[in-house]
């Protein structure tokens, strides 16, 4: 095992250790990425979530302005399913398991070993983010505080979530619709409740209809997608009711994602009018635009000649969706992002490995071309 393996190992291994679930405070992990960052200028944006919880994101620059940007997140998803320690880190095969291993521990690790390698004349800076798995508010965060990160004047973001190392040039963003029916509270066999699960059906029967039409409807796809039709999942709450109480109030949560091709007018207008018809209140939260960069874009040709892989789309987020206020973002890293948010997620020493001389080359270019 060489140095820079066993360095990489242990770095990856110490960020899966450290819980930072979106839902928990994420300062123990930033502290620890913090250790590493010691011959770059450092700023800590501190923040407090929706429920108060204590969140930092991460900026660090070496160098003058114009370089590349690596960006990834220290949060996870949480541990459903998970029959092992999620916090493990243990070795396997060549394989570090725990949660959070590909996604994306094991590549921001990586990106990591890749920005100290540079030498010192290479421009080079890091945002590393976290509550990307649910707001992207570490991002937003760095967006409107970062003194560094405009400083910094990055030519290139590059988002370094598992990728296969193919550059993904693309991918959706999402719309979450927050649908709220309200009933009257009351035992069961006395007839004087309201339960609004019965309101939230002829609202849930037209998004059914919805969900149909994004399946079927050529003018609401995008070929360059795979799938070609955008997502509307439901989750439906009722938020701990009994079975013998009439459900008081019973929440629909519908996530839709489209593409920077899609209009998402048709869909807001279909959400909006069930509901209205239904009696059904609705609220909703944005991602951002959908990222997209042309296939020739002088950004993904110079990704592209580097990994010698074809770029490509991806269905799923990453915080490109709000970064690119900053410069233009291409997503590409090591891992395989079909093992993520599933119990038993793994990464390959290698993959990672092999990484870092990809991302310090792509560096190296950038700062060629200033």
């Amino acid at each position: 095992m060489t140095d820079r393996v066993a360095a990489l190992t242990t770095l990856t291994r110490d960020l899966i250790s450290i819980d930072s679930r979106s839902f928990v405070s994420n300062l123990p992990i930033a502290e620890r990425i913090s250790v590493e960052l010691g011959d770059f200028e450092v700023e800590t944006l501190d923040y407090a979530d929706a429920d108060g919880t204590a969140k930092r994101a991460l900026v660090a620059h070496r160098g003058g302005p114009g370089g590349i940007a690596f960006s990834g997140h220290m949060d996870t998803v949480p541990d459903t399913g998970w029959q092992e320690d999620p916090w493990s880190g243990r070795s396997d095969a060549g394989m570090l398991h725990g949660l959070g291993a590909t996604d994306m521990k094991g590549p921001v690790a990586a990106a990591i070993m890749a920005a100290r390698a540079l030498p010192l004349d290479v421009p080079v800076s890091l945002f590393i983010t976290t509550d990307e798995e649910t707001t992207k508010a570490g991002a937003r965060e760095l967006v409107q505080r970062s003194a560094l990160a405009r400083a910094a004047k990055p030519a290139m973001i590059l988002v370094v979530e598992p990728t296969n190392m193919i550059p993904v040039r693309g991918h959706r963003s999402h719309i979450l619709f927050t649908c709220v029916a309200t009933g009257v509270q009351a035992h069961s066999a006395t007839g004087l409740g309201r339960n609004a699960n019965w309101a939230l059906l002829p609202f849930l029967t037209e998004m059914q209809a919805l969900f149909d039409r994004l399946r079927t409807v050529p003018a609401l796809q995008d070929q360059d997608y795979d799938p070609v039709f955008s997502d509307l999942n439901l989750v439906l709450d009722n938020h701990g009711a009994a079975i013998n109480v009439t459900v008081p109030q019973a929440t629909a949560r519908l996530k839709f994602r489209y593409s920077a091709k899609i209009d998402p007018a048709p869909v807001l207008d279909a959400v909006y009018g069930a509901a209205k018809r239904a009696g059904v209140a609705v609220s909703e939260t944005r991602e951002g635009s959908p990222p997209e960069l042309p296939a020739d874009h002088p950004l993904v040709r110079l990704c592209t000649d580097i990994t010698g892989k074809r770029p490509g789309t991806v269905p799923f987020g990453t915080d490109a969706s709000v970064l690119q206020a900053l410069a233009p973002c291409v997503v590409m890293g090591p891992g395989d992002m079909s093992v993520a948010h599933a119990p038993g997620e793994a990464v390959s020493i290698a993959e990672l490995d092999a990484a870092i001389p990809v991302f310090t080359r792509l560096a190296e270019a950038i700062a060629e071309r200033r």
